[in-house]
C-alpha cells in the first residue's frame, strides 16, 4: 500500500512538472520574471550600478532582509539606491565597464500574481551568493519586494 501511494505521488509531480513544462504562457512569465531580476538586480545592482534600471524593476516597497548579529535587520531599497547613487559620484564606472557577476537562476516558480527566484551570482568563477527573491506582478509588470540571501 505504502509503495503504491509512493508511485502515484511520484507520478502525479511527474505529471504536474511536465504539464507545467508545457504550458507556454507559465514558461513566459518565468521568463519575465528572470528577465526583471537580470536587468534591475543582477546587471542594475551588482556589474553597472543604474538606478534608473533598479527603480524600474524594484518595488518601492523593496526591502532586503538579513541577520546581523543574530537580529533581523532590514535594508529597504531607497537606502540601497542612495548608497549606488554616492559610490557611482566617488567612483563612476567607467562607459565600457563589463559585468563582473554572472547569474544563474536554478529555481523560478510563478503562481498566478506571485513568483520566487532563486539566483546564484558568481565572481570570477566563485559562487558569492545565493539569493532568494520575491517578485509580485502589477499592472506595469513584475517587480522585486524582498530579498533574502546567503553570502557564501
Amino acid at each position: 500500500m505504502k509503495r503504491t501511494l509512493v508511485i502515484a505521488t511520484t507520478l502525479a509531480c511527474l505529471a504536474a512538472a511536465v504539464h507545467a513544462a508545457d504550458d507556454p504562457a507559465l514558461a513566459a512569465e518565468k521568463a519575465a520574471v528572470q528577465r526583471v531580476v537580470q536587468e534591475a538586480y543582477v546587471d542594475g545592482i551588482h556589474n553597472f550600478r543604474r538606478p534608473d534600471a533598479i527603480r524600474k524593476g524594484f518595488h518601492p516597497g523593496f526591502e532586503m532582509l538579513f541577520v546581523r548579529e543574530g537580529k533581523l535587520e532590514k535594508l529597504p531599497i531607497y537606502n540601497w539606491i542612495q548608497s549606488i547613487e554616492e559610490k557611482n559620484a566617488k567612483e563612476p564606472l567607467p562607459a565600457d565597464a563589463k559585468a563582473t557577476t554572472s547569474a544563474a537562476y536554478p529555481l523560478t516558480e510563478v503562481t498566478g500574481t506571485v513568483a520566487v527566484c532563486k539566483v546564484e551570482l558568481s565572481r570570477e568563477g566563485k559562487l558569492v551568493f545565493t539569493d532568494y527573491l520575491i517578485l509580485y506582478k502589477f499592472d506595469d509588470g513584475w517587480k522585486i519586494v524582498g530579498k533574502a540571501f546567503h553570502r557564501h
